[in-house]
């Protein structure tokens, strides 16, 4: 009878000790993934941003560069010069 008890007990305190601690560990576990996920949202950022800096580095000491990008992007052109764009045909059904 003693035995039973004791089984007893036992099963009712580790119940007791599922139900308080689950929940809080269900949650660390959901912030440790959460904290995952920033941390490689912050690499991925932290790359964007290197590769930003040294375009502007590259845009700021670089002459022909920045004639290049200003020509391509914005498409400005000196002084005289003429621009001819392709324009392709249409394809017909």
């Amino acid at each position: 009878m003693l035995k039973i008890v004791r089984q007893t007990s036992f099963l009712v305190f580790a119940g007791i000790l599922l139900v308080l601690f689950f929940p809080g560990y269900a949650k660390m576990q959901e912030l440790r993934q959460k904290n995952r996920e920033l941390e490689a949202t912050i690499k991925k950022l932290e790359k964007e941003n290197l590769a930003i800096n040294q375009e502007k580095e590259r845009l700021e000491n670089d002459p022909d560069y920045l004639e290049k990008v200003a020509r391509e992007k914005l498409g400005i052109v000196r002084k005289g010069e003429v621009i001819y764009r392709v324009v392709p045909e249409e394809k017909k059904k």
